[in-house]
């Protein structure tokens, strides 16, 4: 046994002696972590924006001198005049000027016809024109998408009792999202998040049985928020994004699932083999401390090197990956051990045939069968499920990250008419996310808003010269694109405008912004760190196994985290699967770190699960299953990035098992290394001692440790 998995071995003994400290131990962490958590989440970054890069530091400059803006998309009010209406006459305009001026805080920053003439803010019959509004938000968190919710509000309120006679409507990117969120799912949709409710709870308990079915919940429990706890305390002294707060508990919950089953597995063989419940903890432990602990340490390192690249959110996704690989691995060969010894063990025995074949059977031979061994699944399927994750694996290399279209957010309430209304006037859906442009007073923002004008793609630029819009020395620029951001025409519209501008000293902002830095910045970044992940992961495991366990390894991982991104682009950026899942249509995008996140996660899992031996029983589904359904029964529905992100999260823990399942068919399957021989053979199984040996000893007292093999002279 290599010195790492000596020492997981001897955390278990340590913990089986000290167990009622070690649970102690533990429910401190869960109370006062989770107290001190929930405290400080405001410290991580909350604008779920690719930090760090040229849109995000001009958008943050932009907020800091005008409050407004920037990361957050304006309102966008719709007003259409009765017929006969005409919308350029000095009464019409006066009216919508002192409407938008009553429906606005003092100071607002607004955009309309009435305040510049422009006819880009007019339909082609002169009935329709609509209003840009920047609520004083602050910054794209949770407290200012607060502001901006309240804002919408007054802003329809305001405009609908000033201007009586007109349609009006209020729409925007936050809005549309808003919608989507607090839209009831229709009844076919409710019966399927029951129905994933329920199926994930009648796995958990078929898996564990009622008692048992806490335990890796516990231990998911604990990690997650040991994990957040470290992970804050490092968002003391770097930036770290908010998306950490949605990798760290699926990742606790997955490889708590398959390291519970597989101490649950080996402690009932022990069971079956005559132990008490304390003797079967502790051999079950140590059996699997092995496996947990090469899992733990390769998807660690793996996700560790992620902190050493020039980019923030990739830092802040391997910080929290490691960090949460880590604890868990820690807590399920310290406090699952510790919990399993002091039930009554005769209560939880397996009854029937396969508990007795069970306890006929070498002990590690035994449980590595029902514990780690890979089903083998019928070729057919296994060829099937081969050819469908390549098909995943080549549809990842048409991702188009970004925001999703503003027409595939809601399917319909208040923002929706007012989209509707908008693009019924012929006017584009690019308007909801203009760019912002701060340039030095002296560089001429009239000038700027000529040349940004000219772009191809863009619908109009001005440069108003109200105070809202000039303060300490700098201007704002409004360039309104024709294409939303992700797509192409959007996207060139953006890079020529920072391109026209460079060498201005003006920097460009703006809600997309960030998601095309995201695209240049980071994902730029992701063969090289996949590679490095990849290579990281590989030494590990072949140091600790061997190397043919290093390469199944990292085939599993590298392909199940390009087949999340596949699926991804099938289901939800072409649309097939969207209307199943809640969605209105085809998104065209996908939200941008939605598939980083997954990606990262889903070779975390596929690198623990193909561990020679591992902590999980691969030849049963309703593990991988068991976790991935309670995610798709809280996100599935009509709130459209929510869906997306536990469709990757799903796929995240589900693509691994189906892999590893399918390579287990495949003739010439590689012998097993010298490591694997070793945690196999009968022969380095714990020995099963006589009655007059030392397991058939009374308990030992609270505090005191079992050795893990028989002293010298019991084995003679």
């Amino acid at each position: 046994m290599r010195r790492a998995e000596r020492y997981a071995a001897g955390l278990v003994r340590l913990s089986v002696g000290h167990r009622g400290l070690v649970c102690l131990l533990w429910l401190a962490v869960l109370l006062a972590g989770g107290l001190a958590s929930a405290a400080n989440l405001g410290r991580l970054d909350q604008s779920f924006t690719a930090s760090g890069q040229d849109g995000s530091r001009a958008n943050a400059a932009i907020t800091e001198r005008y409050g407004a803006g920037a990361g957050v998309a304006p309102l966008v009010a719709v007003v259409t005049w009765p017929d006969g209406t005409d919308a350029r006459s000095p009464g019409t305009v006066g009216r919508l000027r002192s409407g938008l001026a009553g429906a606005t805080d003092p100071g607002t920053r607004v955009l309309s016809y009435a305040g510049t003439g422009d006819g880009a803010f007019l339909s082609h019959d002169g009935r329709t024109t609509y209003a840009l509004v920047y609520p004083h938000s602050g910054k794209p968190d949770l407290a200012g998408l607060t502001a901006v919710r309240d804002a919408t509000e007054r802003l329809r309120t305001g405009l609908r009792a000033a201007l009586p006679d007109a349609r009006v409507n209020v729409t925007g990117v936050l809005p549309l999202q808003e919608d989507s969120a607090t839209t009831r799912p229709g009844l076919g949709l409710q019966l399927a998040k029951y129905g994933c409710a329920l199926g994930a709870l009648v796995l958990l308990l078929r898996r564990f049985r009622p008692l048992l079915s806490l335990l890796p919940l516990l231990l998911a429990a604990v990690s997650s928020v040991a994990a957040l706890v470290v992970v804050l305390a490092l968002a003391g002294a770097m930036e770290l994004s908010f998306v950490v707060v949605y990798l760290i508990p699926v990742a606790a919950l997955a490889l708590s699932l398959r390291r519970s089953a597989g101490l649950v597995t080996a402690w009932r063989a022990e069971l079956a083999r005559g132990r008490d419940a304390r003797r079967a903890a502790l051999r079950a432990g140590s059996l699997l401390a092995g496996p947990a602990a090469t899992g733990a340490l390769a998807g660690a390192v793996a996700l560790a090197s992620l902190a050493l690249f020039p980019a923030p959110f990739l830092r802040s996704i391997g910080i929290a990956g490691a960090t949460a690989c880590l604890t868990t691995g820690l807590a399920a060969l310290t406090l699952g051990p510790a919990l399993l010894s002091w039930l009554p063990g005769r209560v939880w025995e397996r009854s029937g045939a396969g508990s007795r074949r069970m306890g006929q059977l070498p002990l590690a031979e035994g449980v590595l069968r029902t514990a780690g061994g890979v089903r083998r699944a019928s070729r057919p399927l296994a060829v099937a499920t081969l050819v469908a994750l390549a098909l995943l694996t080549g549809a990842a290399g048409f991702l188009t990250a970004g925001n999703p279209r503003a027409e595939a957010l809601v399917r319909g309430g208040p923002a929706r008419d007012g989209l509707d209304q908008l693009t019924a006037a012929g006017m584009p859906a690019g308007v909801l996310n203009p760019l912002e442009v701060l340039a030095p007073s002296d560089a001429g923002p009239g000038r700027l808003a000529a040349m940004a004008a000219r772009i191809p793609g863009v619908l109009t630029a001005v440069a108003p010269g109200d105070a809202a819009w000039r303060r300490d020395g700098s201007a704002l620029v409004a360039v309104i694109p024709s294409g939303e951001p992700m797509t192409a025409p959007g996207r060139r519209a953006m890079a020529e405008v920072r391109a026209a501008t460079a060498g201005t000293g003006a920097r460009v902002g703006g809600s997309g912004v960030p998601e095309l830095d995201l695209v240049r910045g980071v994902y730029r970044l992701v063969p090289l760190a996949l590679a490095v992940m990849a290579l990281l992961g590989f030494a590990v495991i072949a140091r600790l196994r061997s190397a043919r366990a290093a390469v199944r390894a990292v085939l599993c991982g590298v392909v199940s985290a390009l087949a999340v991104s596949g699926l991804l682009v099938l289901v939800w950026q072409y649309g097939p699967g969207a209307r199943l899942l809640g969605g209105v249509a085809a998104t065209g995008a996908v939200t941008g770190w939605i598939p980083l996140v997954a990606g990262a996660l889903a070779f975390l899992l596929a690198l623990d699960l193909a561990v020679p031996g591992g902590s999980a029983p691969r030849g049963r589904a309703g593990v991988g299953l068991a976790g991935a359904l309670p995610l798709l029964a809280i996100g599935l529905g009509p709130q459209v990035e929510l869906a997306i992100l536990v469709t990757a999260l799903g796929g995240a823990v589900l693509l691994g098992p189906a892999l590893l399942r399918a390579l287990s068919v495949l003739p010439g399957r590689p012998r097993p290394g010298p490591h694997e021989r070793a945690a196999k053979s009968p022969a380095s199984a714990l020995p099963a001692t006589p009655a007059s040996s030392y397991w058939s000893r009374p308990r030992s007292p609270l505090g005191h440790t079992i050795p893990l093999a028989e002293p010298s002279d019991h084995a003679q």
